[in-house]
């Protein structure tokens, strides 16, 4: 009896754990598709779990850094969503390829269209929403952003509470997106312009041999054409001359 006790306690407490580590796991992330080097351009993805049984997801709004504000925002249509951009005006403007920003986006809200049977993120699904940003900054090793999620049923989740270093994960955490070392050398070249640099450099070799190989053998034909038609002038003058000498 007591053994069968501590079992059934021992199963509802792994239960327990489990559902736990599963709620505070499912949270809005920020991931990049490949890198998000700094001083450039990446596409980065805002997964959004649904965490309710009872009610769906419906609209998610990102907040972006103040601190590091970003020039470039695009974002990628997603079906059955409409998409909202809110710009500032930035107190410092931004120097992006040699011109002067004086805003920026500090907002992207994505809202949920369509029947209600169907509308949003329902229980048990998760949704992506893409986005392309840039200049990333050169000066900070990661971004935070800071989001709201509303379900249909009017509660809404603040995904805003930064990670203190050497604490526990919030219980709502804003999504961070982490920078990775920048790709280019002094001279502002990445490795892909280099390799695409040495591919220019062998192809326009190649096409040089070839350019020198074909003016050799043209310059060969050329030659022996001539020596062609010196050598048939001599036999058509031989056989005239022998000519000659026969009828005299």
């Amino acid at each position: 009896m007591n053994i069968s006790r501590i079992a059934l306690a021992g199963g509802v407490a792994a239960s327990t754990v489990l559902i736990l580590a599963g709620t505070a796991s499912a949270h809005v992330s920020v991931q990049p598709q490949g890198e998000a080097a700094k001083g450039g351009y990446a596409t980065i993805n805002f997964k959004v779990p649904n965490e309710r049984d009872d009610a769906s997801t419906t609209k998610l709004e990102v907040n972006f850094p103040t601190d590091h504000p970003l020039a470039s925002v695009m974002p990628q249509p997603v079906p059955g969503w409409k998409i909202d951009v809110t710009k500032s005006k930035l107190a410092k403007p931004l120097d992006m390829h040699g011109q002067k920003i004086n805003e920026a986006v500090s907002k992207v809200t994505w809202t949920a269209e369509g029947s209600k049977n169907d509308l949003g993120i329902r229980p048990g699904e998760f949704q992506q929403f893409p986005l392309s940003v840039g200049q990333l900054p050169e000066d900070a090793d990661q971004l935070v952003f800071k989001a709201i999620q509303t379900y249909d049923n009017k509660e809404v989740v603040r995904w805003i509470e930064e990670q203190k270093d050497g604490a526990e994960e919030p219980e709502s955490p804003a999504p961070v997106l982490k920078l990775t070392a920048a790709t280019t050398d002094e001279h502002g070249s990445t490795a892909d312009d280099k390799s695409g640099a040495a591919n220019a450099d062998e192809a326009k070799d190649k096409h040089t041999e070839a350019a020198s190989a074909s003016s050799s053998s043209d310059t060969t034909a050329r030659v022996l054409g001539v020596v062609g038609i010196a050598i048939g002038i001599a036999g058509v003058a031989f056989g005239f001359l022998a000519g000659r000498r026969r009828s005299v």
